[in-house]
């Protein structure tokens, strides 16, 4: 059975830094794409960050710069730094892990970004 936890979510300040883990267990998850999504209340989820097998990283806009998706493929473990972050970053984040027509996703971990 494929699970995926995510960790790490927590209040935060303005201009704070978190970093969040997406642990897989069922999978080789160095096979799999990796990515981290976003969505805010009333909002749709957002792509953030990816991580292909190889390690090739993307980012959106929003968050370039300040982010930085990285794996431990020892681990199954995938990672995303968060740096600098604004009120707006609010959100809870999704890790998911993508290989052909599978994919599988995390229960989510809030971030919450005030003062």
């Amino acid at each position: 059975q494929v699970h995926l936890m995510e960790f790490g979510g927590a209040l935060v300040q303005p201009e704070g830094s978190l970093r969040l883990s997406c642990a897989a267990s069922g999978i080789n998850f160095s096979q799999f794409r990796v990515g981290w999504y976003r969505q805010a209340p009333g909002k749709r989820r957002e792509l953030v960050a990816t991580i292909t097998p190889r390690g090739s990283t993307d980012y959106s806009d929003s968050v370039k710069g300040r982010f930085t998706i990285s794996r431990d493929n020892a681990e199954n473990t995938v990672y995303l730094q968060m740096d600098s972050l604004k009120a707006e970053d609010t959100a809870v984040y999704y890790c998911n892990a993508n290989k052909a027509a599978r994919g599988y996703w995390g229960q989510g971990t809030q971030v919450t970004v005030s003062s």
